[in-house]
């Protein structure tokens, strides 16, 4: 073997070792450690109950905003996707009751007119809105008084999947949440 051979080899071997060094250093799908050691959770969910919106008459329009330090401990990223989802009703089972979730924007179409609920959102909190094509200054409190949202927080990894946002269950599961670990937060 001449000396050229001997150095290429040399060479493929220590690229190969730090491949496997760097390749067994990753940890997560994105690198993602989770909270107090918890690998592997990814996805986070906070129930917030007790949001009232406030009215501005100028602009016609309530809202709400709710910063996410107030709510959680853990870190949101500005690559994280923030799905909210607004309680319904009960719905009731042979077993129990359960919640229905409608994932926001969620319309209503009221006497007046059509009302909507949207939100925008930064790593550092949500606002939430109630547009409406009319003067909203009376509508009924039940669309504004003691509103119960969940807001998901997704990582970027989940934002090329392709599953059901719209229903609550689906989502859990793709991001491995059980009603156990849903932060509980009434304001």
């Amino acid at each position: 073997m001449n000396t050229q051979t001997k150095i290429m080899k040399k060479f493929t071997f220590i690229g190969l070792l730090l491949l496997a060094i760097f390749a067994t250093s990753c940890t997560g799908n994105d690198g993602f450690d989770g909270v107090d050691g918890e690998d592997g959770l990814e996805g986070r969910v906070v129930e917030v109950d007790g949001v009232y919106f406030d009215y501005d008459a100028t602009n016609n329009i309530y809202s709400t905003r709710l910063t996410f330090s107030d709510l959680t401990n853990f870190e949101i990223l500005e690559s994280d996707a923030i799905l909210i989802y607004r309680y319904d009703y009960d719905v009731e089972l042979t077993d129990g009751t359960a919640y229905n979730w409608s994932l926001m924007p969620q319309n209503f179409f009221l006497d007046g007119g059509t009302i909507q609920y949207i939100y925008s959102h930064n790593f550092v909190d949500v606002d939430m809105y109630i547009e409406g094509n009319f003067d909203m200054s009376a509508i009924d409190t039940s669309y504004t008084d003691n509103q119960f949202f969940r807001i998901v927080i997704l990582p970027s990894s989940y934002l090329s999947s392709k599953f059901d946002t719209s229903d609550m269950d689906a989502v859990l599961g793709k991001i491995g949440v059980t009603e156990g670990d849903i932060i509980k937060v009434s304001l």
